[in-house]
């Protein structure tokens, strides 16, 4: 039985996880884990050094040279890769067109959940990414799965690109990415994404990002009793 409260939150890209999950952290005092920011990074990585993921060695190899570490401030997660500040290029449109295949490597997933698995075990954690529910953290008191509208999802993530200075990418160009990364998440052999058995669906298409906070809280609150 853990003594610590783990909130598991999955779902589809461009839902608004990470939005969910720091606003939960910061309202409750726990820590904030971005699971997705870590194979972002490795991907990064990857194509920086020009690893071909095809090759298992390579691909394991690769994997013992990288490290990651978070810093927060103001409950705003920061991504350093062998200690430098990655954060905003791993949301960049490239990174997100390679992520789905690096995600699926079975040594990826493997690595990164160990990772996650040793961040959750004694203090308060909020994560979100695509498996937390179901591999990471299939203990977890509470689980969200999230989903939405995926033309909703997909002018979200145009909006967002576009307030970082992407001029390139149309909303076409996310919106078949988002398509791709679904079918992607959701037929990979390895952990793919599904809602575990418990979770509790949180459809955000007509919510506002305070509702969907309320949401949230209404079911995690009541559980910080039994810890107290």
């Amino acid at each position: 039985m853990r003594k610590n409260l783990v909130v598991a939150i999955d779902g589809y890209s461009s839902c608004g996880k990470s939005t969910l999950a720091k606003a939960l952290a910061k309202k409750l005092g726990f820590i904030y884990i971005d699971s997705g920011a870590m194979y972002r990074a490795v991907t990064l990585y990857f194509l920086r050094n020009q690893i071909d993921i095809n090759n298992i060695e390579a691909v394991k190899q690769a994997l013992e040279k990288i490290e990651l570490n978070f810093h927060s401030r103001d409950y705003q997660s920061h991504i350093l890769l062998n200690g430098e500040e990655v954060s905003e290029e791993i949301r960049l449109m490239y990174v997100s067109e390679a992520v789905s295949p690096v995600s699926a490597i079975k040594a990826v997933r493997h690595d990164m959940v160990k990772q996650q698995q040793r961040m959750g075990k004694s203090k308060n954690i909020v994560m979100d990414g695509r498996d937390i529910g179901t591999a990471v953290f299939p203990d977890a008191q509470v689980k969200f799965f999230m989903t939405a509208d995926p033309k909703v999802r997909a002018e979200r993530r145009f909006k967002e690109l576009q307030s970082k200075g992407d001029t390139q990418t149309t909303l076409e160009d996310v919106f078949e990415n988002l398509a791709h990364r679904d079918y992607a998440d959701t037929t990979r052999a390895e952990s793919p994404l599904t809602r575990a058995e418990d979770a509790i669906v949180l459809d955000n298409t007509n919510l506002t990002e305070e509702e969907q906070l309320k949401f949230a809280l209404d079911r995690v609150e009541p559980l910080l009793k039994n810890l107290a």
